[in-house]
């Protein structure tokens, strides 16, 4: 399996974000596209991908509205339509262990996180309308399984009440979230995810629901240790988070763009270190050098001065060390200074 950062606190100090590939139901219900979903999205380069684990009679009635922007068929119908069986759960799972990522769910009933359980999930994922439901967070921090939860539709109140459901299960992350769909860019809210960090003393990421890379990228910059982004083999998928997706050519770029930001971040220089800068350094600074023909005996004045590439002599900088000194042979013009012309 792929490093998984959930088993203990994950670091700004990694050297790459753990990217969440988030494929919901956007298989709409086919077993072989999940699968064929799971290698997609691995190829890209992500760390894991994540599953919506619906039991229709379990989570919902059925005459439940839909949301504004999924309005196709009632929600318990598409539920029911778009699920699998344990043994298909099972499958997926071991085709995700194949493709080198992790395994992860959101489980949106206790019957879901049972199954889930059986079925050997790798960590668990809650979504930002579950937030609020404090028996299924309690139930789920039974398992001491990592568990990373949105924070989208939440106040801070429920948010606290949330947290403190979930303290004594497994490592918990907070991702920043808006619950809309698609995000403009002045509603991405970073400055949460960072208050989150401050108020609970966790780790934390953002799910994204914009349709570019810059805010999961100036997420990572500001110390998101997880990143996720909903993900389809294309936007004119039927489905209620198809549209809203990346698909693989964009996602691809996006994990190599925040790989890289990871790596960049991870990586601290040194700046009194200028081994690797000595071939730049003789080819770019200035020596001093005569600025005119030089008699000896010439007692060392500042227009007597010039500053002048390569590097390789008496560095510019020191040409206060020269003011008043002599030179004991006659000089010409562009003559590079070294302490042989001094007395």
């Amino acid at each position: 399996m792929s490093t998984n950062p959930l088993n203990s606190e994950p670091k700004l100090s990694r050297a790459s974000p753990y990217i969440i590939a988030e494929i919901g139901s956007v298989h709409d219900g086919s077993f072989g596209n999940a699968c064929r979903l799971i290698e997609a999205a691995a190829a890209c380069g992500c760390d894991a991908v994540k599953f919506q684990t619906h039991i229709a009679e379990a989570e919902t009635l059925a005459n439940a509205p839909s949301p504004s922007y999924f309005s196709a068929e009632p929600r318990s119908l598409y539920f029911k339509r778009t699920g699998f069986s344990k043994d298909q759960w099972r499958d997926l799972a071991s085709v995700a262990m194949a493709a080198n990522v992790d395994f992860l769910s959101s489980p949106f009933s206790q019957e879901a996180i049972d199954l889930l359980e059986d079925v050997g999930v790798t960590a668990y994922k809650i979504p930002s309308g579950e937030v609020s439901n404090i028996p299924l967070l309690e139930y789920l921090s039974l398992t001491r399984k990592p568990v990373i939860m949105s924070s989208g539709m939440s106040s801070w109140s429920e948010l606290d009440a949330a947290v403190a459901s979930l303290r004594e299960g497994g490592p918990l992350t907070l991702l920043q979230c808006t619950s809309a769909y698609p995000c403009p860019p002045e509603r991405v809210g970073l400055n949460v995810m960072l208050l989150m960090r401050e108020r609970y003393g966790l780790p934390v990421g953002y799910s994204d629901h914009t349709m570019g890379f810059a805010a999961p990228i100036a997420a990572v910059a500001l110390g998101a240790s997880i990143i996720e982004k909903h993900f389809a083999f294309s936007r004119l998928m039927y489905g209620s988070d198809a549209k809203h997706s990346m698909e693989p050519e964009e996602f691809k770029q996006l994990c190599k763009e925040l790989k890289e930001v990871g790596r960049v971040i991870a990586s601290p220089v040194d700046k009194d270190d200028l081994s690797s800068l000595s071939d730049m350094k003789l080819i770019f600074e200035k020596s001093i050098v005569a600025a005119i023909e030089l008699p000896a005996g010439t007692e060392i004045a500042r227009h007597h001065l010039a500053f002048k590439k390569p590097g390789d002599g008496i560095p510019a900088a020191r040409y206060q060390d020269l003011i008043g000194r002599r030179v004991i042979k006659s000089l010409p013009r562009d003559h590079k200074f070294s302490q042989e012309d001094f007395a």
